[in-house]
């Protein structure tokens, strides 16, 4: 049974401790055409204050002035360069073991093409000699390619993924992403991926490379990419609640899940945050007492909405810490909303 990670606290505000904010896009910056309430002036502020932002994405589909594009129409400043993609991480996993010059079967969109031209490396197409083959998101992508590049890699063929994303939100409903492929892939030829998308490390690692970063923060909504990709890479991580994380998921989370900080939204780069005093499986902060009986997360008192959290998450971390089961969610363990002013008694002590 694992056991460790809890929240820490920071005594200055996040914008003035890091140098660098690595951030996810859906659910942290926008939820497709439209910007995540307070972003961008938190982003607005967080840049005066002399934190430099970057645009982390695992989608290898688009170029990165295209994504940047896209991040300006929502009222944001950015520029290609504070763009990095997953495809850009997978040309440099390619760039690192290939000679200049190698092919490489791209079997992904433009968003992959460039990034490989750029590392000096030719793509090709998938009946071509090669010495790698790199895939990444195309719904373009014809089924007798698929066959050929799996025979291909099943054969010897070195393999890099941009991504092993399972979904991704696509304006009709959540869609099957690049992931079903690399398993269909996997499961055929028994290969296993270099992946260069988050959670592995190159997305991280590339991204901290060109922004020559000293003191890094990864900040997304997910536990299991954002989150669990900041550990891996060794550098701390902000949870945002914006996203696709809720309660349910955030009492069950592992160490390696588990962020160093939580807040609401992108607000929470500018404030200071202060961890939750605990004790056994009871944790407080900030008026709120959370804590676990008989196997169900309990929360009581008053105060902020990202308090609420911090209490609630350090309860239910080591509640799951010292059985190796989650706890609980019952009627006394009620978010308060992200807009919340703080002054909602949430259950009675």
């Amino acid at each position: 049974m694992q056991t460790g990670h809890q929240l820490k606290s920071s005594e200055r505000a996040l914008a003035a401790v890091y140098d660098v904010a690595m951030l996810d896009l859906d659910g942290v910056v926008y939820i497709g055409g439209a910007a995540v309430p307070r972003a961008p002036e938190s982003l607005a502020a967080a840049r005066e204050d002399g934190l430099r932002l970057a645009f982390i994405t695992n989608n290898a589909a688009r170029p990165p002035a295209k994504v940047a594009e896209h991040i300006r129409s929502l009222g944001m400043e950015a520029t290609a360069e504070d763009v990095v993609t997953s495809a850009q991480a997978a040309a440099r996993v390619l760039a690192e073991r290939l000679a200049p010059g190698a092919k490489v079967v791209n079997l992904g969109a433009a968003g992959l093409r460039e990034p490989l031209e750029a590392a000096g490396l030719v793509p090709v197409a998938v009946d071509e000699d090669a010495e790698a083959i790199v895939t990444g998101y195309n719904p373009e992508l014809l089924w007798k390619h698929i066959l050929r590049a799996a025979v291909r890699i099943k054969d010897g063929l070195f393999w890099v993924a941009s991504n092993t994303d399972m979904t991704f939100p696509a304006a009709y409903g959540i869609a099957p992403g690049h992931g079903v492929l690399v398993d269909t892939l996997r499961r055929f030829s028994g290969v296993e991926p270099v992946v260069a998308g988050k959670p592995s490390r190159p997305l991280l690692e590339e991204t901290i490379r060109r922004t020559e970063a000293e003191h890094p923060l990864m900040v997304g909504d997910r536990l299991d990419t954002d989150i669990e990709g900041g550990h891996n890479a060794g550098i701390d991580t902000l949870l945002v609640l914006t996203g696709v994380t809720g309660l349910e998921e955030l009492v069950a989370a592992q160490p390696h899940q588990r962020p160093t900080f939580i807040a609401s939204d992108l607000g929470g780069l500018l404030v200071a945050h202060e961890a939750p005093e605990c004790e056994a499986t009871t944790a407080r902060l900030g008026g709120w007492t959370a804590e676990v009986r008989d196997d169900e997360l309990r929360v009581s008192g008053q105060g902020s909405a990202d308090d609420w959290w911090r209490a609630a998450a350090a309860s239910a971390w080591a509640h799951l810490d010292a059985t190796g089961a989650a706890a609980r969610i019952g009627a006394q363990a009620v978010p308060p909303g992200p807009n919340d002013d703080g002054g909602t008694v949430v259950s009675a002590s």
